[in-house]
């Protein structure tokens, strides 16, 4: 049996942090039960293209929802706070998350006093922007601007730049995996369950180790840097005559073995043996270092430099990155038994034996309140009642 096939999580979610997290526990194989509002629903479903024929499945949707089942409900209804409390007893609910605004919790009835009142062995995890105390509205971008990513992204003097992934929003959802084995194991040795309240921001400001100590501690001055780094040298994205590449040398035995190749030889200079006088000449040496690079093909200069094992790679694009044996492999896939179409997702953090058994395909993205009548029913709610509950806008 896998870990986690009895596992059960509902989550009332949206946008991408919460869903991320719930994506992950899907591919350990918990059951997750996305639950969304009966008129508004999940509006990450509406952005980029829509698939032919279908209303609320597009494609940026199906990126992170594979493995999941899709409910209807209004939680503001009496009728479906009944139905939402029966959910959470009937279904063995092991797990309820949201990041709904904390200023809803109440309101909706999915506080976590309430809840854990139903049932005390219940994990509830709250994802905020701000902390639970907090009802501002946060997207990755503000998190990334507040939190000091923008800061340090971009070139010299330029404008900040947002980090080219939502680091914040799937930051945020890897501390809260973490949060929940923690709970987890907790359960398992008390019977108890707990509530969990993860911030964006506390998540987006805890990356920033040496930034901030060495702000706070030392009173650096530490901003963006483009592609080079701060303390070794030469590290920075060179030109190729075909493409670029990125050198990472850290330390001095690894610049000496570098000037040992015939074409760097020129930069093997008494001021340049130490990383300290690298560094203070460094905008010297990196043009020195692409004046080399762009006179190699990429493929001559990665294997001089694979032969004696320094840091070295290609800046590969999406498309070569997904052909790179390292990743092809483990490529995940997904069809929809409807209309036969097949995704390609990506690889998982690490194999997982669900991923496994299941050779590495998840069930397809759930259209908008697919398995109300199969999960409902299981509450013994007939078909009559489903149709009155749809027509009354509960579900």
């Amino acid at each position: 049996m896998e870990l986690f096939s009895d596992l059960t999580v509902l989550s009332l979610e949206q946008a991408t942090v919460l869903p991320y997290l719930t994506y992950r526990l899907a591919q350990d194989g918990a059951r997750v039960i996305r639950m969304e509002h009966p008129v508004y629903g999940d509006p990450n479903r509406l952005v980029g293209d829509p698939l032919p024929n279908e209303e609320r499945m597009n494609q940026y949707f199906l990126c992170i929802n594979a493995g999941k089942e899709a409910l209807t409900l209004d939680l503001r209804d009496p009728r479906g706070l009944e139905l939402f409390d029966r959910l959470i007893t009937e279904l063995k609910v092991d797990i309820f998350a949201t990041n709904q605004l904390p200023s809803s919790y109440e309101k909706l009835g999915i506080d976590p006093e309430r809840l854990r009142r139903i049932k005390p062995d219940l994990i509830w995890l709250g994802v905020t922007g701000f902390g639970p105390k907090v009802s501002e509205a946060a997207y990755d971008p503000i998190l990334q601007a507040r939190g000091g990513l923008m800061e340090l992204t971009g070139e010299p003097g330029g404008e900040p730049q947002v980090v080219g992934i939502p680091l914040p929003d799937m930051g945020t959802s890897e501390h809260a995996y973490c949060l929940l084995m923690k709970a987890l194991y907790g359960r398992e040795k008390t019977g108890q369950g707990s509530t969990l309240e993860v911030s964006m921001f506390a998540s987006t400001v805890s990356w920033l180790t040496v930034p901030i100590t060495l702000t706070a501690s030392f009173d650096k001055e530490i901003s963006r840097r483009g592609n080079t780094h701060q303390f070794f040298s030469p590290v920075s994205v060179y030109p190729t005559k075909d493409s670029f590449v990125y050198i990472a040398v850290g330390n001095d035995r690894q610049f000496k073995s570098m000037v040992q190749i015939e074409e760097f030889k020129s930069l093997d200079r008494p001021e340049y043996a130490k990383n300290l006088g690298r560094n203070k000449d460094v905008q010297n040496l990196n043009a020195a270092m692409a004046a080399i690079t762009s006179q190699m093909d990429s493929a001559e200069l990665i294997a001089k430099f694979n032969a004696i094992k320094l840091p070295i790679s290609k800046i590969q694009t999406i498309k070569e990155l997904i052909d790179d044996p390292l990743v092809e492999p483990e490529l995940l896939s997904s069809t929809d038994p409807v209309s036969g179409l097949s995704i390609t997702l990506a690889p998982p953090p690490h194999p997982t034996p669900f991923l496994q058994a299941q050779g590495n395909s998840m069930s397809f993205p759930p259209r908008f309140g697919e398995h109300n009548a199969a999960i409902y029913g299981q509450l013994g709610v007939g078909d009559e009642e489903l149709q009155a509950l749809k027509a009354d806008g509960v579900i």
